[in-house]
């Protein structure tokens, strides 16, 4: 509309991004308006919705104010609670709406702003915009057509490498070539005429086809191309896996890693050509592949995967971007690490005490938001930890699954607000190049921007011992938690994730504590156990 939105420096934090703003606020006098320019809205808007997104618990207010003469100071205003309105949150994002009618006296035909205040916590709007008549509907950002994918034209020589046809998807169960393939149970995937189809909502899915069960040394295949005929979307990653140095699926972590890679970059609208020297892993250790990542519900439909020696004439293939160091376990010998997610504010004090009673250090994954929410005394807690030696590292803004997110500029953001948020609370004491992506949810777009955003070869630290508090903690069994933890230790695991989201995970943390220990182990921070020449001495 041309006219002022403000918070007049009232918040702790004000971000802007994808059509959304976040506001963090300083205490309750904080307040954020957007103005109108007496707007007449008589048989025109019926009420004002909009797009929110606010923890369970939060409460604010919604002021409408308006003119008793344009032009004149004379301002009158009506507030309603988001109790008043009905409004409810429960950390997702969703619609919300009045009627104009609602506030009490208002003049429709000369408004002056809507202004919101009183937020106890942090909250993110947009759109905001009037709807028609008398049945509520939104404003729907038009889509915006993204530029071509810059693409470097690099040498695509013919190898002198064998071909052969990975899969050709003839059975449900096995590949071209005999191994297994196969992928997430949740997600779809339909057989049919020597074609696969792949369909799924979550970018935590993936699905698989070996090259074999042990370990195949692909060096010789090092200057062919892994070619994938499709049709439908090319909004996924495709990986290549790398096992253990054991080449042994019973010890963990298997894989040991993978390199992911952005298929849009590579495709044309029927085929997929990457150069095997572009999966930045050791081939000598090669497991097979893995499409992963899907950002879209749109279906892909493969006919074929395999290696070939060459790519057609013509074809233009894009330079290898920097996509980090995934990293599933401590590399340097007899070390152990805990890694530890956030959780609820509620616990953090009682876990800090565990761990200093121990007396070992600790990585702490740490999400932006809820550090900059001066209520929870989160910032507090970690900064003592800092104080002692732990690690902080980062962990997302607000915890989405980002290779799920739609767009760079979305990712970027998560990125770019967790690191803000951890420079506001620690300075530039803390380094940021160890990052763990929510829900361990990993692919191609989201490494690649984490290694623009955050500079160099950041870590992208995932983990080989999984307590599985996300399964069992709120069950009959959360005794399952040490059962999982023991499970992942004996078969080598020795880097950790959990979570603070649950008295039972909170209760077991000193028995976790204690199995390690009598694995005779080092403990250390993730930093340490990674052999980071960065990191502090032991």
């Amino acid at each position: 509309m041309g006219q002022s939105s403000s918070d007049d420096g009232t918040m702790a934090s004000i971000v802007v991004s994808g059509h959304k703003v976040m506001l963090t606020p300083s205490s309750t006098d904080s307040y954020f308006y957007s103005q109108f320019g007496c707007l007449n809205t008589q048989n025109k808007y019926g009420g004002i919705s909009m797009r929110i997104r606010a923890a369970k618990g939060t409460t604010f207010a919604v002021t409408m104010a308006w003119f008793d003469q344009c032009g004149s100071n004379n301002i009158k205003t009506a507030t309603m609670t988001t109790a008043q309105l009905k409004w409810t949150f429960d950390g997702s994002e969703r619609l919300y709406w009045f009627p104009l009618s609602v506030f009490t006296g208002i003049d429709v035909t000369k408004l002056d702003l809507i202004y919101f205040s009183n937020m106890n916590a942090a909250v993110i709007l947009g759109p905001i915009s009037f709807y028609c008549g008398s049945t509520s509907s939104e404003y729907v950002v038009p889509t915006v057509i993204q530029p071509p994918i810059p693409r470097q034209t690099v040498t695509t020589p013919v190898s002198n490498a064998k071909t052969f046809v990975i899969d050709a998807f003839k059975n449900q169960d096995s590949n071209a070539l005999g191994e297994w393939h196969g992928g997430d149970p949740a997600l779809s995937v339909t057989f049919g005429n020597n074609v696969a189809t792949f369909r799924t909502n979550d970018s935590d899915l993936s699905w698989n086809t070996q090259l074999t069960n042990k370990c195949a040394d692909m060096r010789s295949y090092a200057g062919a191309y892994l070619h994938i005929a499709y049709s439908g979307s090319n909004k996924f990653s495709v990986a290549m896996q790398q096992h253990n140095a054991q080449c042994n699926d019973k010890i963990q972590p298997f894989p040991e890693t993978w390199d992911s890679l952005e298929a849009a970059r590579y495709a044309s609208a029927s085929d997929i050509y990457i150069p095997i020297n572009h999966f930045n892993i050791n081939l000598t250790r090669s497991v097979g592949f893995n499409l992963r990542g899907f950002y879209t519900t749109e279906p892909t439909t493969i006919s074929k995967i395999e290696i070939v020696d060459k790519v057609p004439s013509g074809w233009i293939m894009p330079s290898k971007l920097p996509s980090g160091r995934l990293v599933f376990s401590c590399t340097r010998p007899n070390s152990f690490a805990f890694a530890i997610d956030d959780g609820e504010p509620k616990f953090a004090a009682k876990v800090m005490d565990i761990i200093n009673q121990a007396g070992i250090p600790i990585t702490f994954f740490t999400v932006g938001l809820p550090l900059l929410d001066k209520s929870n005394n989160l910032s507090a807690h970690y900064k003592e930890m800092a104080a002692r030696g732990h690690q902080i590292a980062l962990h997302s803004y607000t915890h989405p699954k980002m290779e799920g997110l739609p767009d760079d500029a979305s990712i970027d953001w998560e990125i770019n607000n967790d690191v803000g948020a951890v420079r506001q609370t620690f300075g530039n004491k803390v380094a940021t190049n160890y990052f763990r992506p929510p829900f361990g949810t990993e692919g191609a777009r989201m490494r690649q921007r984490l290694s623009a955003g955050l500079g160099g070869n950041p870590y992208i630290v995932q983990w080989s011992v999984d307590v599985e508090d996300w399964l069992w903690a709120q069950t009959s069994t959360p005794g399952k938690q040490l059962d999982a933890f023991k499970r992942d230790v004996n078969k080598g695991g020795n880097l950790v994730v959990m979570h603070y989201l649950y008295q039972s995970t909170v209760d077991l943390l000193p028995e976790f504590i204690k199995v390690a220990k009598a694995t005779g182990k080092r403990f250390m921070r993730v930093d340490q156990c990674l052999e980071d020449p960065n990191a502090p001495p032991l």
